[in-house]
């Protein structure tokens, strides 16, 4: 705490279930900060518990933003994600949240590429949902795959419909993109970087807690409206609670899948950061 500045914008990334929250909410109250979200999945209304989203003390208690504030049936983007951050950068800020795309759209800017035709996003859905996504990483351009999460089927699916609707790679968009809103030289960016043993045991630790306080409630509510190819429906351990009030496995089989879930989600994030966030200060913690 006593190393991070006062004054300039704080950037704290890290995988999930790290500790980024607790140390955003430690830095608002020491300097009077807004905290800004940076977690594409915390900005749904329908998740709170299962996206750990701050408590609803926690929000009454320090000025929050960008959280729970988009409807499950609405578009959303990371252009949106800026636009709206953009709006909140007049005031002392810590941007906390798991979301590298959010990060780097921030501190290198972002390319307005144009909307996506419906008929090149439902082939690319198409392709996706009947295991056609290795072709997808294929097609893509060498600039492009090497800027792209190629594990992530929908960050592999959106690269490969902005060359197939525009004629360019998403990584020739970016290069000619808008100017950041922070640069780098211009805020604190730590990235926590947690041991793998000790994330692994609290992610078990923290799914285990939300399972007690609500989780399985927030599935049930949206188990009407399911449908899995949705951005919204891509929390973490929302499909294997859904599987579960379907009766299709059991609700401890559904606690293990998601647990190994989160932890598949917390490398992926871990090799995005090393990846794209390497001049950004790195924190070990146990």
């Amino acid at each position: 705490m006593k190393e991070i500045s006062r004054e300039r914008p704080v950037l704290i990334a890290g995988p999930t279930a790290s500790g980024k929250s607790g140390l955003a909410m430690e830095l608002a109250a020491r300097d009077g900060r807004v905290i800004i979200n940076a977690d594409a999945l915390q900005v749904y209304a329908c998740w709170r518990v299962l996206t750990a989203r701050p408590s609803l003390e926690e929000e009454a208690a320090l000025p929050h933003a960008l959280y729970g504030h988009v409807g499950r049936d609405e578009d959303y983007s990371v252009g949106a994600w800026l636009r709206q951050a953009a709006g909140l950068l007049d005031r002392k800020v810590v941007i906390v949240g798991g979301t590298g795309l959010y990060f780097s759209a921030l501190t290198e800017g972002l390319a307005e590429v144009p909307p996506i035709p419906a008929e090149v996003r439902a082939e690319a859905d198409a392709m996706r949902l009947s295991g056609q996504v290795e072709a997808m990483r294929a097609g893509l351009d060498p600039a492009t795959a090497a800027r792209t999460d190629l594990l992530n089927p929908m960050r592999v699916q959106r690269a490969w419909e902005v060359l197939r609707a525009t004629g360019r790679g998403l990584a020739d968009w970016q290069a000619a993109g808008a100017p950041p809103l922070l640069p780098l030289d211009r805020v604190e960016a730590l990235v926590l970087r947690p041991s793998v043993p000790w994330l692994d045991a609290r992610i078990a630790r923290r799914f285990s807690v939300m399972l007690e306080t609500g989780a399985l409630d927030e599935a049930r509510a949206v188990l009407p409206h399911w449908q899995p190819e949705r951005p919204w429906a891509r929390a973490i351990g929302a499909p294997e609670l859904v599987a579960h009030l379907r009766a299709e496995m059991t609700l401890e089989q559904a606690r293990v899948a998601a647990i190994l879930a989160s932890r598949q989600y917390a490398k992926r994030q871990r090799t995005w950061f090393r990846n794209r966030m390497k001049e950004w200060q790195w924190r070990d913690l146990p």
